[in-house]
């Protein structure tokens, strides 16, 4: 008895001195987690577009910015697929309107990412037709910009969304400023038919030959068919004869006194806004897109498609379309501007 009361004395001395040492933490576990820190926000690296409990139009905003600013193509393409999502609902969710998308997504059609290309084009063929059309002046002006980028992945993505504005809104595109002959220069210089681009380099010592080769590998004709096919339909939409107009014993009144159904009906007389050369001009006829096409392109056009049909293959197929394009447009009589023909 007396040696275990001495045991237990000589633990409880040891275990006050313990209690006497000031400074010395005690040893702490393998495992041990520290769990008194403070955090203001968790930062989660795999995010989602979805939300639970979100304004609608601020997700709507939020998305569309991520689809502009994103450094990530995944995040811009996955953000397209929510906006296309919104657009295709029943109703379509736009709360910013299609002026505000195109605004904000039109710098997309020269994005270095093929799938974010793709995801944007198939959001411009969600876009109701008749809130296009009034954009088309600015819309045209990225599309020229696409076809003259340096990669040849863009310059051919850009070509689809030319072809779905034709598609969409075709009397627009060839009748609005610079819509005719700016669209005609960029496509003839993708073609290397442009004759200002050849003389220019020329006149600085540099050759005067074709910027695209049409022949060679599969791929390279294959970009070259479709060039010609998309200059087809550019001259098919501008040479189509303009539906008549039914009488309307009331039209003289409407004009003067019924407000215009058009955004901008007086842009042809370009009253506030900087004067136009010939290319940026409007040719809101079938008339006078053929006269200034005879002058300028038709014989360019001509030597570059008989270039091509003399390759055969897809560029020749697409040569025989252009011809047909150009016979088609050839039919209804040229009058000079003095005629009373």
């Amino acid at each position: 008895m007396g040696s275990s009361n001495r045991k237990k004395k000589e633990k409880k001395k040891d275990f006050q001195k313990a209690k006497l040492k000031v400074g010395k933490a005690a040893v702490k576990a393998a495992n041990f987690t520290d769990t008194s820190f403070k955090s203001k926000s968790i930062v989660v690296n795999q995010q989602t577009l979805a939300g639970d409990g979100t304004d609608s139009v601020e997700q709507f905003k939020q998305t569309l910015a991520s689809a502009v600013n994103a450094k990530t193509d995944n995040i811009r393409r996955d953000a397209l697929s929510y906006l296309i999502n919104q657009l295709s609902g029943k109703p379509p969710n736009n709360p910013v309107g299609t002026a505000g998308l195109l605004t904000r997504l039109l710098p997309l059609i020269s994005d270095s990412a093929t799938s974010v290309r793709a995801n944007l084009l198939k959001l411009f063929r969600v876009l109701p037709p008749s809130q296009v059309k009034p954009h088309v002046e600015k819309i045209l002006m990225y599309v020229r910009g696409g076809m003259a980028h340096l990669s040849t992945a863009v310059r051919n993505d850009t070509l689809d969304v030319l072809e779905w504005l034709l598609d969409v809104a075709g009397d627009e595109t060839v009748s609005c400023p610079g819509g005719w002959l700016k669209t005609l220069n960029s496509l003839s210089s993708m073609l290397g038919w442009n004759p200002s681009v050849g003389s220019a380099l020329s006149s600085q010592g540099w050759t005067s030959g074709s910027k695209t080769t049409l022949v060679g590998t599969k791929k390279g004709g294959e970009a070259g068919a479709r060039q010609i096919h998309v200059l087809a339909r550019l001259l098919q939409t501008g040479f189509q004869p303009e539906s008549p107009i039914p009488y309307n014993p009331q039209a003289y009144w409407d004009n003067i006194y019924r407000l215009p159904a058009t955004p901008n009906p007086f842009a042809y007389l370009n009253l506030f806004g900087s004067p136009r050369d010939e290319d940026n001009e409007m040719y809101p006829d079938r008339i006078s897109r053929q006269r200034v096409f005879d002058a300028k392109w038709r014989s360019v056009i001509v030597a570059g498609m008989d270039g091509a049909k003399r390759e055969g293959g897809l560029v020749g197929r697409a040569a025989s379309a252009l011809k047909k394009a150009l016979n088609e447009g050839a039919d209804a009589p040229i009058t000079s501007p003095g005629s009373l023909a």
